[in-house]
């Protein structure tokens, strides 16, 4: 038996990009069931094969089991909200959505991005997960953009370009992790607070480069961690979460976030943003935060599967 770090193992596979679906499907006395998942695959195109990756623990998988076929709804950017509600143990998760019965009987959201309608071809027992191979009976598409998933957080590539290319008076700030340490920088005024720039006419993707450079440190470009307009400021604040590698930077410390450092940091926009990321790192899930700097939502991010 090999033994690795489960959350290390976890964020290694969170490194695959993939997509976010909801699988559905109806119990013995008709009521519908659906979950949040990740783990949806092609597998033939003849036969027309799909699989999703079912955990032994779900309080469904007696009902999948024995069901006759499931769907697979693909999420379009706009439903993250729907993600959230199927990743959760709420009462009654289809009250959330607009959803019909499709041509093979197993429930299909509005507005997604694709469904497929599948019979039960096979299952495959695979470690703490059943593998549902579904053989496609019917399939829809759309044009709306799917919702991503990487790294504990979405991602939506539509909406952010078209965000980023409207604003004005934007500020970036690389939110630089490694290994639950971020880094922070010291001010002017010898308080702490992320390394961030004003965007010029070259946009968001061009000053996060701009920062990682000056880092002096090897860094992957994020993706969005947090999205808030600072009133106060007259200015958009929008943070992108980066992986570092190994090396010292040539300005500022790789910092724990506890309480006395948080304490140090200059905005307060910023210390509150700062807590989030810590708790959510203890956690190895995170979630989109939208607002001001005064108050607004976080996004919570779904498991892989139920």
């Amino acid at each position: 038996m090999t033994n690795f770090d489960p959350r290390a193992l976890r964020n290694a596979f969170g490194t695959f990009m993939t997509g976010v679906t909801v699988v559905t499907t109806h119990d013995e006395e008709g009521n519908p069931l659906g979950f949040t998942a990740n783990s949806f695959s092609s597998v033939s195109l003849d036969p027309a094969l799909v699989l999703v990756c079912l955990a032994n623990s779900s309080r469904n998988y007696d009902a999948f089991v024995k069901a006759k076929g499931f769907a697979i709804n693909i999420l379009s950017e706009a439903q993250k909200e729907v993600s959230n509600t199927f990743a959760r143990p709420v009462e009654d998760r289809f009250a959330a959505v607009d959803w019909r019965c499709g041509p093979f009987g197993s429930p299909l959201f509005d507005g997604v991005s694709a469904w497929f309608d599948c019979s039960a071809y096979k299952t495959v027992e695979a470690g703490d997960h059943l593998i549902l191979i579904g053989k496609v009976e019917a399939f829809d598409t759309s044009t709306a953009p799917g919702l991503g998933y990487a790294r504990g957080a979405y991602v939506t590539p539509a909406a952010e370009a078209e965000a980023l290319s409207q604003s004005t008076n934007l500020i970036v700030s690389a939110l630089i992790e490694r290994e639950g340490k971020v880094l922070l920088i010291g001010n002017e005024q010898g308080q702490l607070t992320l390394p961030e720039t004003r965007t010029g006419k070259d946009g968001a993707s061009a000053a996060l480069n701009r920062l990682i450079a000056q880092s002096g440190i090897s860094a992957e470009p994020g993706f969005i961690y947090s999205v808030y307009e600072d009133e106060a400021r007259e200015h958009q604040h929008i943070s992108f979460l980066c992986q570092a590698a190994e090396g010292e930077p040539s300005r500022g410390a790789f910092t724990e976030l506890t309480e006395t450092t948080l304490m140090d940091i200059a905005d307060p926009a910023m210390c509150t943003m700062l807590e989030r990321f810590a708790q959510e790192s203890r956690m190895g899930n995170f979630g989109v935060y939208f607002g001001n700097q005064v108050s607004g939502k976080v996004r919570p991010i779904s498991s892989g599967s139920e």
